[in-house]
């Protein structure tokens, strides 16, 4: 996962205050991970001593730059990866001792999109199911087919799709066998907007319905806007694990940008302890509070801004968004 797209405009001076690692999970754990770790034949160090517990019908975030260990947590739990050391157990069944009661319960949508080409949709899709074992259903495939929007493409090789029919066809399979858990890596990569916005509503209409959703995407405001909790990783370790609001109430900061008259070249001696920020060619002041602080110390602010004779013709507010939190988290855990 790219660290973030060259327009991010991040709050300055966002500082991070300690908080416990992870918040509980607000619901009956379905996924358990204790104290797992993964080490390469190469000697390199995957994953550092994860634990988490995600709770059963939430959506949860997994967030972490490149390189970060999400794809390896992923493929541990859904046994496709053998684990160094730890545990991890699925809906009660340990991937190792119980891999087929566990891997069951699982539903994965990789990255790539690996599937017959020459296959049409609901051939491949009907496939996946028999390969768990499922008796024939044609109505659930077809309940499925019709809430992913492909059910008017069913008899299409999948050659002929675009790439994002073929990511639905993709969700499609990994829900034939009627998992409750579904893993989404990277969902909506190279899928245009409408068909990305058709696809999360699929997801919400699963969640909605007892399916348990985790998901890893670089389009962190799909995080922000669908997640019940959020996770960050880096170099291999969960830094945080946060019930999404009380993240934003913890994390989020507001800045007030004022458009000035003229241009300053720096920013006042008497107003440093503002803590002021220049922006636009020195045509604008940023100050950033904290929105739990008990006061904002606006007022004390233009107080010392008429004093030292700056006048402003414009003010905005705005809000830290989970991108601006993300991206100082992983900077900081890089320091």
């Amino acid at each position: 996962m790219n660290a973030g797209p060259p327009h991010w405009r991040l709050a300055p001076n966002l500082a991070i205050r300690p908080f416990p690692l992870a918040s509980p999970s607000p619901m009956q754990p379905v996924i358990s991970v204790k104290n797992l770790s993964k080490t390469y034949a190469s000697g390199f160090q995957a994953l550092k001593d994860i634990n988490l517990e995600i709770g059963k019908g939430e959506i949860f975030a997994l967030l972490g730059p490149n390189g970060a260990g999400k794809t390896t947590l992923i493929s541990i739990i859904c046994g496709i990866v053998t684990p160094s050391s730890g545990s991890v157990t699925v809906d009660g069944h340990d991937i190792i001792t119980d891999y087929r009661a566990a891997r069951a319960e699982i539903g994965l949508v990789p990255q790539e999109l690996t599937a017959d080409m020459f296959e049409n949709v609901w051939s491949t899709v009907s496939f996946s199911r028999g390969l768990w074992g499922k008796w024939d259903n044609p109505a659930y495939i077809e309940k499925v087919l019709k809430d992913l929007s492909l059910w008017d493409k069913k008899d299409d090789k999948l050659m002929t799709l675009s790439g994002g029919m073929k990511r639905r066809v993709l969700i499609a399979k990994a829900l034939a066998h009627e998992p409750t858990i579904l893993f989404l890596d990277e969902p909506t990569a190279g899928v245009d907007v409408e068909l990305r916005q058709g696809m999360w509503q699929a997801v919400r209409a699963l969640r909605d319905a007892g399916v348990t959703i985790i998901l890893t995407t670089h389009y962190i405001h799909e995080a922000e806007d669908m997640a019940d909790r959020i996770g960050v990783i880096n170099k291999g370790e969960l830094i945080l694990v946060e019930d999404k609001a009380e993240l934003m109430h913890k994390l989020g900061k507001k800045q007030l940008t004022l458009q000035l008259h003229q241009a300053l070249d720096k920013v006042p001696a008497e107003l440093a302890s503002h803590h002021l920020a220049l922006a636009n060619g020195g045509s604008e002041l940023i100050y950033t509070y904290d929105t739990q602080g008990p006061r904002t110390g606006i007022t004390g602010l233009l107080t010392d801004l008429s004093a030292a004779g700056i006048r402003f013709k414009d003010l905005d507010t705005t809000q830290s968004s989970l991108e601006d939190i993300f991206v100082d988290l992983v900077r900081q855990d890089r320091q």
